[in-house]
């Protein structure tokens, strides 16, 4: 599975600061009012979906451990739950490289910082630089510093590590290895700021590629591990000994033995491979190593384990088999440190029949497999795999021996044993993060039970959505993964798409007037790429591919499923009557075209191509150009069709050294008018529409009133309400966008790397847009409910939401919500309303754009604080001078 995700649009955008509360949004052009509505933010579930280069427990504080993703960002672990919270989602549109986390540190003589290194790619693909991300709350808020080149999160490499550590001795300093020849770097302020250590003597050489013109193959992957030997220091003051890994295979490995002043290399030291981790034994005096003869996450051919004796000087191989029968490079490596002597390592790039795991119990004189062949091709495992929470991960398999599934697991980098519980290991996949806690087993002969542990940690990259009018509420186009069909967004479904599986779908839709008529085109190595399902998604059947297809495109069905339009990779626009089991190409329409179909109209279908809008009126069979013009001219677009209205289509799109925004169309794509309210646009979408409302409801992706956000219109885009927050931005969400027809004010979004977030407004009245503030002193009547929840707590600090519900009869234009703790906690940050503390009590207000709360309806707000001794929950709460009841 390939995660080397580019975003389909160069995004030449001003650099954003990460922001913990939105700030009051401005008044949109051209007349219209800018309002804001509260919405809660989940994801759709589909646990996982990509790849985990890296995961990191604190050394200090028990059950605070740490994943970071390629493009989807950082998680932290909640012990109480068993799930993972997600960190980056404040990251913005204009930051979006900062999704991609190339290392993470965890401060051990402060559980309550973390840092991470953040940027996707250190070619052109990526506008920005990468930076340092710092946060004393445990990731619930950041700062940042931007640094003087790129980080590359999604790039060859990424899963050596970790290239950002923090001295264990003086945490006031850390060392972060760049690629791309920019050398070794080093803060001395607690990640405020940060310089590159002159004397450093290797800035590496290793690319993967060196004939690739892109950058990305051909980047150096630079300084890729730092270790620090803790017993090489004393508290205070900065640790002397330090090992650093490059990716040299001549000099892979260097040390410092005064703190970082000077570098030699490890004399002695294996030649030929890169060292992708480099752990220390410190009680035993042991510096492990993993190395590989290529960078990974995909490949290697050969690798060796060895051992460094720190006192001595002296280099032990230790592999666990044979160099010439490795066809693999090892990578994961960790060491138990309940129990020194113990060290586990992966064959990371031992894609078939599967991964393999090695377990050491005498510091790497012998070894054990996770499985070893009984008579080949039969296998004898010592785990057992659990995947009923996650059951897609067999991907409708059903392979021969030796392989089975589900698999133990392929680009297996990541790879932890809890430093406080011999028995908890996790390790990270091209699919998910698996883990298990009954490890010892593996010792005394009996199986360990893998499972999943991965829920809340969501990484897919989103290509298209659905939601049908009748049916399963969401299907989904993914990268890597193909794709889902969700019968309820709180659940796992049960398996991907199927029959065919493509590796990565790129299109789907239905027949509007017959949702049961469904087509997805995708990717696949051989094989078909169109798939056709007449039960709404839930089974699957392959059509046809015409002559020269390689890749799935766009597809739009007819509004009754009667035939479809279909514009693939490899040759121009096709259409079929039936289920594709003959195509004829279509004329007048360029190749490489996005084609959509007309919601009313069985006939009509409409196309785009650099810059021109197409039309068939007669199934797909002949386009001809309208005559619009001032559309975007590059083909960064994505239009739709309006439901019950034929003729009726939305555009949007473009670049910032063009045309860009919002289109509509009346006549069936003859004529556009450009929003003037809507400076730029990257998405539409429709859905139910508000109570009283004409026009369904529309959602879009987009920059207005000089702010980029998801935003929705209930009044045919003559104003519009931003309905995520700073908070809630998941970098670029470009892709796709689509309402629910069933549930008002219900947004599906797409995200590169965050799965499928959907929202849900607490305007359950489905009221129109454009209203918004209250008085400044407000004092709102009738019944009120408050729910405060604890949503994490740690060691001298916690995160709360708190929900006010009107539970009255009338409206509120104000609101001001009163408590007090018992226990004297201090809020330390706050959004979505404005506060003030003044001893043990608290008042938060509404701020601009929240301030209107209908009766029904919900407010919400949430604030990270700190607690000494205990963190009792209030027990009362006022409403100016109404007391709430308590949920």
């Amino acid at each position: 599975m390939r995660r080397t995700r580019v975003l389909t649009a160069v995004l030449a955008l001003a650099a954003g600061l990460l922001a913990g509360t939105p700030p009051a949004l401005a008044a949109g052009t051209a007349g219209t009012t800018l309002a804001a509505d509260t919405y809660t933010w989940k994801n759709a579930r589909i646990d996982g979906g990509g790849f985990v280069p890296g995961i990191v427990f604190n050394r200090t504080e028990k059950n605070l451990a740490y994943a970071r993703t390629d493009i989807g960002g950082a998680y932290r672990w909640q012990e109480s739950t068993k799930t993972w919270t997600p960190l980056l989602d404040s990251v913005g549109w204009a930051d979006w490289g900062h999704t991609g986390v190339v290392s993470l540190a965890s401060d051990s003589v402060d559980p309550n910082k973390v840092y991470a290194a953040v940027g996707t790619y250190t070619n052109s693909w990526d506008p920005t630089n990468g930076a340092v991300l710092r946060s004393a709350d445990r990731g619930a808020s950041w700062q940042k510093t931007d640094l003087p080149f790129k980080l590359g999160g999604n790039m060859p490499g990424r899963g050596m590590g970790e290239r950002l550590a923090i001295d264990p001795n003086k945490d006031s300093v850390l060392y972060l290895g760049a690629p791309s020849g920019k050398g070794l770097w080093r803060s001395t302020d607690s990640g405020v700021t940060w310089s590159q250590v002159a004397n450093f003597p290797n800035v590496g050489n290793y690319v993967q590629d060196p004939t690739d013109t892109s950058g990305y193959a051909s980047d150096n992957q630079g300084i890729v591990w730092v270790t620090f030997d803790e017993a090489g220091g004393t508290s205070g003051g900065a640790t002397k000994t330090i090992y650093v890994g490059v990716a040299d295979k001549d000099n892979a490995v260097y040390r410092s033995t005064d703190a970082g002043a000077t570098w030699t290399r490890l004399a002695g030291q294996p030649t030929g491979y890169l060292a992708h981790k480099g752990v220390l034994d410190a009680k035993n005096g042991y510096l492990y190593l993993a190395y590989s003869d290529k960078g990974g996450p995909y490949d290697g051919g050969k690798g060796q384990l060895w051992r460094y004796a720190t006192a001595t000087g002296t280099w032990t191989n230790i592999s666990p088999v044979a160099e010439a029968d490795t066809y693999y490079g090892f990578s994961g490596l960790t060491v138990d440190r309940q129990r020194p002597g113990t060290v586990m390592a992966t064959a990371y790039s031992s894609w078939w029949p599967d991964t393999q795991i090695f377990r050491s119990t005498d510091s790497g004189g012998t070894w054990t497999k996770a499985w070893d062949y009984t008579s080949y091709p039969n296998r004898s495992n010592r785990y057992t795999i659990d995947v009923s929470a996650t059951p897609w991960l067999t991907f409708g398999a059903n392979p021969s021996p030796p392989e089975q599934t589900p698999k133990l697991g392929w680009m297996t980098e990541a790879l932890e044993i809890d430093p406080f519980n011999s028995d908890r290991m996790m390790y990270g996949t091209g699919a998910t993060l698996y883990g298990t806690e009954d490890l010892t087993k593996w010792d005394s002969g009996g199986q360990f039970t893998v499972k999943p542990m991965v829920q809340g940690l969501e990484e897919t990259a989103v290509n298209d959505l659905a939601s049908p009018p009748s049916g399963a509420p969401l299907l989904s186009a993914l990268g890597d993964i193909g794709g889902f069909r969700h019968t309820d967004l709180t659940k796992v479904p049960s398996m991907l798409f199927t029959s065919p599986t493509f590796t990565t779908t790129t299109s789907l839709d239905f027949a509007e007037s017959n949702p049961n008529t469904v087509v997805r085109v995708g990717d696949l190595d051989s094989g078909p790429h169109i798939a056709f399902s007449t039960d709404n998604g839930a089974n699957w059947f392959a059509g046809t591919d015409p002559s020269g297809v390689s890749g799935g495109g766009t597809v739009a069905a007819a509004s009754d499923g009667s035939r479809f339009v279909w514009s693939p990779a490899g040759t121009g626009v096709q259409y079929a009557t039936g289920f594709g089991s003959s195509w004829s190409a279509s004329s007048g329409i360029p190749s490489g075209a996005i084609v959509e179909s007309d919601r009313v109209d069985p006939k009509t279908f409409y196309g785009f191509k650099s810059g021109k809008f197409y039309v068939s009126s007669d199934g797909g069979a002949t386009f001809a150009a309208s005559w619009a013009t001032g559309l975007p001219s590059g083909d960064s677009v994505r239009f739709k069709a309006l439901p019950g209205t034929k003729g009726d289509v939305w555009l949007a799109g473009g670049a910032t050294d063009g045309a860009y925004g919002l289109w509509h169309s009346t006549d069936s794509g003859a004529t556009f008018t450009k929003l003037s309210n809507v400076e730029q646009a990257d998405t539409i979408g429709f859905g139910k529409a508000a109570t009283g409302a004409s026009y369904q409801t529309l959602y879009t992706s987009a920059k207005i009133g000089g702010v980029r956000g998801i935003f929705r219109s209930t009044d045919k885009g003559a104003t519009w309400t931003r309905v995520n927050d700073d908070a809630h931005q998941w970098g670029w969400t470009g892709a796709a966008i689509t309402g629910d027809p069933r549930v008002y004010g219900r947004v599906y979004v797409s995200t590169n790397g965050r799965g499928v977030i959907y929202g849900d407004t607490s305007d359950t009245s489905g009221g129109g847009d454009g209203g918004g503030g209250g008085g400044t002193d407000p004092t709102p009547t009738g019944a009120c409910t408050v729910t405060y929840k604890i949503t994490n707590q740690w060691s001298g600090g916690f995160q709360a939401d708190v929900q006010l519900s009107n539970t009255g009869s009338t409206a509120w234009n104000g609101w001001s919500l009163g408590w007090s703790f018992a226990d004297g906690q201090k809020i330390t940050q706050l959004w979505n309303a404005d506060y003030a503390q003044s001893g043990t009590a608290v008042t938060a207000k509404n701020v601009t754009w929240n301030g209107t709360v209908a009766a029904g309806s919900s407010v919400g707000f949430g604030f990270t604080g700190s607690w000494s001794g205990a963190n009792t929950k209030p027990t009362a709460f006022k409403l100016g001078d109404q007391t709430c009841t308590t949920a």
